[in-house]
């Protein structure tokens, strides 16, 4: 059983859930999302294993998952990208967003989703019963598919897109090119 942390709007514990029961009831728990660019400032993508229990074959960030309990969230994001894309890298946390979506198989995301990017320069070693494939893609090329084919993303990296790519161009992680998009 994989236990989630139930919280409050605040991020106040209030509890553990096991993770499907979180997600078949809809209720707030902790949440992580990683977002990893290269020296171009290339966006590395992931496409989840089709046998996830919701979003399996979507395209999405890096790496995303839940903390177990007790375990810090910076410290679950760093063993959760070692465990699906095989690296690590220095991870900052530039931003947190609630968020609430039903997603296939009667599932609700409703997630206190705390948002980390950084930079790796080399090619991930995945892990494919997390992880279908990878690739590199710029913002502007991501945003064009999102539009195009909306349905092959995952509700979360919709929504947190264009605020990622703001604090990726704040912290001066990304070509100055990108700006114009």
């Amino acid at each position: 059983m994989s236990l989630v942390v139930l919280v409050n709007e605040n991020d106040e514990p209030l509890g553990e859930m096991d993770k499907l029961a979180a997600h078949q009831k809809g209720l707030l728990h902790r949440a992580f999302s990683v977002f990893i660019t290269n020296s171009q400032g290339q966006l590395l993508l992931q496409q989840r294993a089709l046998d996830k229990y919701h979003g399996g074959g979507l395209w999405t960030n890096t790496c995303c998952s839940h903390p177990m309990p007790g375990e810090p969230t910076l410290q679950a994001a760093n063993r959760r990208l070692q465990e699906e894309m095989g690296f690590t890298t220095p991870l900052t946390w530039v931003h947190s967003f609630v968020y609430h979506a039903a997603v296939e198989n009667n599932l609700i995301e409703h997630e206190y989703d705390h948002v980390f990017i950084g930079i790796y320069a080399h090619l991930p070693v995945i892990n494919t019963a997390e992880v279908m494939q990878y690739r590199y893609a710029s913002f502007e090329q991501i945003e064009k598919e999102i539009k195009l084919q909306p349905h092959l993303f995952t509700v979360w990296f919709k929504q947190v897109l264009p605020t990622v790519k703001q604090k990726f161009l704040e912290a001066n992680y990304l070509p100055v090119y990108e700006l114009a998009s």
